[in-house]
């Protein structure tokens, strides 16, 4: 027998109860009666080792079955008929366990932000590439990109080391109509970390509105507002940080965001160092080029600082806090592009 075929099989006992596999194929309706095809089997086959590719061909995953220690002989058109949406639900139950595993094993620590919160919500999105055959159930980005394409969305609790929540969708689906799932996880007390991608007004109002508390990149096209003189007045962010001194380094403002919305946030914005933010603008004219544009004068000017925009109060947070707490979100973007590189099938490495 190859031991390919062993090891996987014993990777498998390794790290599942075989009692926890079969009760999760039943339970997501892969497993519905006796059949030669167990949950541990399938789950053997499609995920460990060489053969757990994208082009691998039915022939070749019922081939494997034969040459098992007590070999399993089924078709690939039995194969076939299994590879439904149940076997994508059972796939996705025991990667949930898997990750939920992992992450628990390595507590991690408060370090004295966020006491005040029930919850951290890390939130990111990977994609990957996947064999064209599959272009009807998910299909790719478009354009240039693969015609067939998934995207692993997922949110882990920083407190906790668990996911609250993780899917597999179309890659077609953007971050910022995703968030809706996202945020519908609110809960007050809860704070929530995201990248741009997310940054959604509606989604930033329902985190307000449900008690909880939102934290992330500032989209400079984002309209931005303020008091005057109990008058709400639009905020020229670009022509607002041209007037801060040479010397300061970190400044806040109160702002709401979004004319009708109004939702009440701090702006903060951090000062970026001469040799990075000349990086970015040679980067933005290069972008710009290959559209056969130029960047705006404001576009260059706000390039020159880092904005974050959260609803976190000051008595939680002072202003040279939120720099400092929004970096942690590298930890499930460092999770995500460890687990893109090995495939998305690859449990080993995950």
């Amino acid at each position: 027998m190859p031991a390919g075929t062993r090891s996987a099989l014993a990777m498998v006992t390794d790290f599942f109860v075989a009692d926890d596999i079969e009760a999760t194929a039943r339970r997501t309706g892969f497993v519905q009666r006796t059949s030669k095809i167990t949950g541990k089997l399938f789950l053997a086959l499609v995920t460990f080792g060489t053969w757990s590719e994208g082009k691998t061909t039915l022939a070749q995953l019922a081939a494997k079955g034969t040459q098992l220690r007590q070999p399993v002989e089924v078709s690939p058109e039995a194969i076939h008929q299994r590879m439904n949406k149940k076997a994508m639900a059972f796939l996705q139950d025991m990667l949930r366990q898997v990750l939920g595993t992992l992450q628990s094993l390595t507590p991690v620590g408060d370090d004295g932000l966020f006491a005040a919160f029930t919850k951290v919500y890390l939130a990111d999105s990977t994609g990957f590439a996947l064999p064209d055959a599959l272009q009807k159930t998910f299909p790719g980005a478009g354009g240039s990109a693969a015609k067939a394409g998934a995207k692993m969305q997922a949110v882990w609790d920083y407190k906790s080391s668990l996911f609250a929540h993780f899917a597999l969708t179309p890659w077609n689906i953007p971050d910022q109509r995703y968030v809706d799932t996202v945020v519908a996880l609110a809960q007050k007390g809860i704070l929530f970390l995201f990248d741009l991608g997310y940054v959604k007004i509606q989604a930033l109002g329902h985190l307000a509105t449900a008690g909880a508390y939102f934290c992330c990149r500032l989209n400079h096209q984002t309209n931005m507002y303020e008091t005057v003189a109990g008058r709400v007045e639009s905020v020229p962010l670009a022509a607002f940080l041209r007037t801060v001194a040479p010397d300061r380094l970190l400044l806040e403002q109160a702002i709401f965001i979004g004319e009708k919305a109004q939702i009440a946030s701090r702006l903060m914005a951090v000062r970026m160092p001469e040799a990075v933010v000349n990086t970015r603008r040679r980067s933005a004219r290069k972008n710009a080029k290959k559209k056969g544009d130029t960047p705006s004068q404001a576009h260059l000017s706000l390039l020159a600082w880092n904005l974050f925009i959260t609803n976190v109060s000051a008595t939680i947070w002072p202003t040279a806090t939120v720099p400092k707490v929004y970096p942690i979100r590298w930890q499930i973007e460092i999770f995500q592009s460890h687990y893109d590189s090995s495939g998305p099938l690859s449990l080993t490495a995950a």
